[in-house]
């Protein structure tokens, strides 16, 4: 008796598309997405960070550590711009430059050697020293900290025949660094907004997937069928249930980031019009998900299986569930194929670099041109209630 329960119990599952793939597929995803983001991490080590270079001094001190920190396997370091191939190559960062361009997001640090530094580069003590200058964008909390002890560990064996002043009995000594957050020395509470968009993404993308299943209740239902011979197009109700789902997500985020400047300080209403820009733009792309999930499936339990196994994946490397400067370069660049990522790096640029709207072109186009292409998408598998 007991073996026919678990024989019709494994019968029912079986049937049941959306606990199978629940029960299955879903875990297997989650394992192959952190397994690639950890696992490539133990293989190669962790991932190499870019920064940016600046020699000041030009001595032969300066010279070989710029050397050393250039070959150094866990950076990924430049001394001038990258250019398109076939282009002229562009000039050297000037202190300037770099800190421009780590307010901008282009890297996450720079070092600027001063001039001075080759007198006295490494040294023990309370030393008159010119100090290497670390320009940091805390919004990587991580790299700063990298950057700081590979720049310990180069000095130390570029400049292992450097008298060292101020040690009576040593042979090496430490090179001196004044670190500098870029844009993040009074911006402690905008990461927040980090979190409220990464968080929220995930959370529309389910109230999305919700509100698209109402096609499949009316369709099961049969009131599908009287709403299109009532002379409402599919395209018109597409677009109707579109707009609804659009317009709860805007009403949803802008509560969300209302609460997260109510209690955690964030700075929100000296960035309402990029807020109000990545706000439309995000919940218009996660509302054209909610459609396309709607039409390609059968059912609703089958569109929640679905939606569930998609979004959590999507927002696994789109970074909501964790910071894609963390993952490996592959990763990071399938992170870009999901509508998390952009929002994000969208909201990042508002609240934290405090750019302007132009600046956004990029994200909000990818939200807005990928919404307007799924839409599409959804409507031609709807065609299959016109049919009916």
């Amino acid at each position: 008796m007991i073996w026919a329960i678990v024989r019709n119990g494994f019968r029912a599952l079986r049937r049941d598309r959306g606990a199978m793939i629940l029960s299955f597929i879903l875990p297997i995803a989650f394992f192959s997405i952190f397994g690639a983001i950890f696992g490539g991490m133990s293989n190669s080590g962790t991932p190499r960070i870019r920064a940016l270079l600046v020699d000041e001094d030009r001595s032969p001190a300066s010279e070989r550590l710029v050397g050393a920190l250039l070959h150094d396997p866990s950076l990924d370091a430049h001394t001038q711009p990258e250019v398109k191939k076939g282009e002229p190559a562009a000039p050297d960062y000037t202190a300037a430059s770099a800190e421009k361009a780590v307010h901008d997001g282009d890297a996450p640090a720079a070092l600027i050697i001063p001039k001075g530094f080759g007198a006295h580069p490494i040294g023990f003590g309370q030393a008159e020293r010119a100090p290497i200058r670390l320009l940091h964008d805390s919004s990587d909390p991580v790299a700063g900290q990298m950057v700081a002890g590979i720049l310990q560990k180069d000095a130390m064996t570029s400049l292992s025949g450097t008298p060292v002043r101020d040690a009576a009995s040593n042979s090496m000594g430490f090179v001196a660094v004044d670190v500098r957050d870029v844009i993040g020395e009074k911006k402690q509470k905008s990461m927040i907004s980090f979190y409220a968009a990464g968080i929220g993404v995930m959370f529309l993308l389910f109230t999305a997937s919700a509100a698209g299943g109402s096609l499949l209740d009316e369709s099961e239902s049969g009131a599908l069928d009287r709403i299109l011979s009532a002379r409402v197009s599919m395209t018109t109700l597409l677009a109707g249930k579109m707009a609804y789902s659009a317009l709860l997500a805007c009403l949803q985020l802008t509560l969300m980031f209302l609460w997260a400047a109510a209690v955690f300080h964030l700075d929100l209403f000296s960035h309402l019009p990029g807020f109000i820009v990545m706000t439309v733009a995000t919940g218009f792309a996660v509302a054209s998900f909610g459609m396309l999930l709607a039409s390609v499936s059968h059912t609703r339990a089958q569109a929640g299986a679905i939606g569930t196994l998609l979004i959590l994946t999507m927002s696994a490397i789109g970074g909501s569930m964790f910071p894609r400067y963390f993952m490996p370069e592959a990763m990071q660049k399938a992170g870009l194929l999901t509508f998390n990522a952009w929002a994000i790096d969208g909201y990042t640029k508002v609240f934290w670099r405090d750019e302007p709207i132009t600046h956004l072109a990029p994200q909000v186009g990818v939200l807005i041109g990928a919404g307007i292409v799924v839409f599409l998408i959804a409507r031609r598998f709807a065609r299959k209630w016109e049919s009916v």
